[in-house]
């Protein structure tokens, strides 16, 4: 065990395409989608203790502690590792719930990264991603922590390039269940699988935009005032939106155009997960010493 307190982040995601392109007997949605990661996010800090305990602080409203990705994924560890040890884990919690940008999985996935660093388990991150995997299935990517094409349920990985952008994202006044967009009897799934080469070359889209736009006006509100500024789009099942700029400069000018009481940031495109470049940085300075 690592007597420390780890502070990392637990950053944000963007689907900067998403395309349903069938259904598994089980249920389960086949996909295409592009994940890429964003500087900002939520703060998170972890110390390890001999209890075998985990607390979570604060606790999410109406999310109970046993409920709550984080101590679901802590809890995930320790069974799957035979650990013995506990965790104290506090959030500082930005990311929204329900909001497309991959709030709960990042957070688990940073829970199981810096546990196993706590720990001192030493699994691979494709163990740590198989973890996850049983969480969610958004939960891999952030735990390989490279922009991803993503195929199957979104576990099939290829680590890819896209341009690092800079991203105008709001956040619309509601919380979208990924469940109620797939179950949706409208929602297209039958979008013909394309490789990466193809797809890379064609204008991005969202199979589950029209859906969520019909559903939830805020949603169609501020995605159409959105457009009339730059290419935009909805991440995952929503709720938040996004436009793309080639700079920083471009990106805070619409924001500073944007209705009064409207939630939004600016924030960077990353191919490495600012997380694993912060776990990297640590590591690194400890070895110098």
């Amino acid at each position: 065990m690592r007597n420390e307190t780890l502070y990392l982040p637990s950053p944000a995601k963007l689907n900067l395409f998403l395309y349903i392109t069938g259904r598994q007997a089980n249920g389960y949605h086949e996909l295409q989608t592009l994940f890429q990661f964003l500087d900002y996010g939520d703060e998170m800090s972890f110390s390890a203790n001999h209890s075998g305990l985990i607390t979570v602080l604060p606790e999410l409203k109406g999310v109970a502690t046993q409920d709550n990705l984080i101590w679901k994924a802590a809890r995930a560890l320790q069974q799957a590792a035979s650990c013995k040890l506990g965790a104290n884990i506090n959030i500082n919690k930005i990311l929204p719930m329900g909001g497309g940008i991959g709030g709960g999985s990042s957070n688990a996935a940073t829970t199981l990264i810096a546990l196993n660093h706590l720990w001192d388990l030493k699994l691979p991150l494709k163990k740590l991603a198989d973890i996850g995997l049983q969480l969610g299935a958004d939960v891999p990517v952030f735990v390989q922590g490279f922009a991803a094409f993503a195929e199957g349920v979104g576990e099939k990985l290829t680590p890819v390039e896209p341009k690092q952008r800079w991203y105008l994202v709001i956040r619309p006044d509601v919380s979208i269940a990924t469940v109620d967009i797939f179950t949706h009897p409208k929602l297209i799934r039958n979008t013909p699988k394309r490789d990466w080469e193809r797809l890379q070359k064609t204008d991005y889209e969202n199979d589950c935009e029209k859906i969520v736009r019909l559903l939830y006006p805020e949603v169609d509100k501020q995605l159409s005032w959105l457009l009339q500024y730059a290419p935009s789009r909805l991440t995952g099942t929503g709720s938040c939106v996004f436009a793309e700029f080639d700079s920083q400069a471009e990106a805070e000018a619409i924001l500073r155009k944007l209705p009064v009481n409207t939630t939004a940031f600016v924030a960077k495109g990353h191919n490495q997960s600012p997380l694993h470049q912060k776990l990297a940085e640590i590591t690194a300075n400890a070895k110098s010493f």
